[in-house]
């Protein structure tokens, strides 16, 4: 309980945590910015040892300002390709001249109640995220640029795949494979960054099995993110994007158009399972990765132990719900993210009853 009481402390207490080294620009954009913009990550984020929150953070604010740049609808898709090339030219250091994204930051919805919007100020501050990579050691530097890289790929990739996508007219991804490459681009890859980077701050000489640490990250990442597709299907399939493989489709007799029509989810629902069963797959590697990791990283085994039990959660809601009904939305309430937090912290000391934990989720 103390150990929880000292984590989740105000939010100026992630100062302390910043390098002396990080400009004092840092601070606002790594605190107050990064809050407002990576809504659940943010409790990952701050229970993180101060060893890594920083490099982690950083990466995840400029993860997020190429994500508002591919999301912006009212910008044309090859503008929108232009800025993520001009950006991943400045996150990789080949570009000299500075990204202005002001075309981009006026196109954000204004906030009502004359509110400010989180994404405008991520893309007008893009540079001051970008210059704080100075200040980050060499290795750290390349990882978060090799990541960077993959992740704006995988966006161009999927802008110019659903370059023509709308209402009328839903694209597919082709196979599984498509499927399988697209969760690696955009979260499959974050799992190998997160494991290079805590394995070279945090327990270097510890004996664990790399390829298996890695193999399992990058599950982890995929499940996560295959978590969002499966709960964000009825919007996405509204904007003229299907992440269900056409022959996996084909299979139930369906086209990308039939899942407009809530009706039909019975026939779509032994491929829905399917893909259930995928993530869940993929999440139980992401528990064997949290536990594989040296007991002493409390820190870091919470941090992973959340995304997992919270995305194990979801799972459980979507095998219950209609998942074609655009009105039902699965979101995990704050009372039960509340309850998994407190139950990983009371646990912890506890062995059997920590590992158990994923087995109660999945029961659920």
């Amino acid at each position: 309980l103390d150990f929880a009481r000292r984590e989740f402390t105000p939010d100026s207490a992630m100062n302390s945590c910043l390098p002396s080294a990080m400009p004092s620009n840092a601070r606002p954009l790594l605190t107050d910015l990064l809050k407002a913009v990576s809504r659940s990550f943010y409790l990952t984020l701050r229970v993180l040892p101060a060893a890594v929150r920083p490099q982690i953070g950083l990466a995840y604010l400029l993860a997020r300002t190429t994500d508002t740049i591919a999301d912006t609808e009212l910008i044309p898709v090859e503008q929108r390709l232009a800025a993520l090339h001009e950006l991943r030219g400045r996150i990789a250091g080949t570009r000299g001249q500075p990204v202005d994204f002001g075309a981009l930051a006026a196109a954000q919805p204004e906030i009502p109640g004359g509110g400010t919007n989180a994404e405008r100020v991520l893309l007008e501050r893009a540079e001051e995220a970008i210059a704080l990579l100075a200040n980050c050691r060499a290795d750290d530097r390349k990882l978060i640029r090799d990541v960077l890289a993959t992740i704006t790929g995988g966006q161009e990739l999927d802008l110019q795949r659903f370059r023509a996508a709308r209402a009328d007219h839903i694209v597919a991804l082709h196979s599984d494979q498509d499927l399988d490459d697209y969760t690696y681009r955009v979260a499959g890859c974050v799992g190998e960054f997160w494991t290079r980077l805590c394995r070279a701050h945090l327990f270097p000489h510890a004996t664990i099995s790399d390829a298996a640490l890695l193999h399992d990250g990058v599950c982890f990442g995929k499940g996560l993110q295959l978590v969002n597709i499966l709960r964000d299907l009825p919007r996405d399939l509204r904007a003229g994007r299907c992440y269900l493989p056409l022959e996996q489709l084909a299979r139930a007799q369906l086209t990308p158009a039939d899942l407009l029509n809530p009706a039909v989810a019975p026939r779509l629902r032994p491929v829905y399972d399917e893909l259930l069963d995928l993530a869940e797959s993929h999440l139980h590697a992401g528990w064997e990765y949290t536990n594989a990791l040296p007991r002493s990283q409390v820190r870091v085994r919470l941090a992973c132990a959340w995304p997992v039990l919270l995305g194990m959660k979801t799972l459980a809601c979507l095998r219950r719900e209609n998942p074609l009904d655009p009105a039902q939305r699965v979101k995990v309430s704050r009372v039960e993210v509340r309850s998994i937090i407190t139950g990983t912290v009371l646990k912890y000391p506890f062995a059997s009853a920590w590992e158990n934990l994923f087995a109660q989720a999945k029961r659920s």
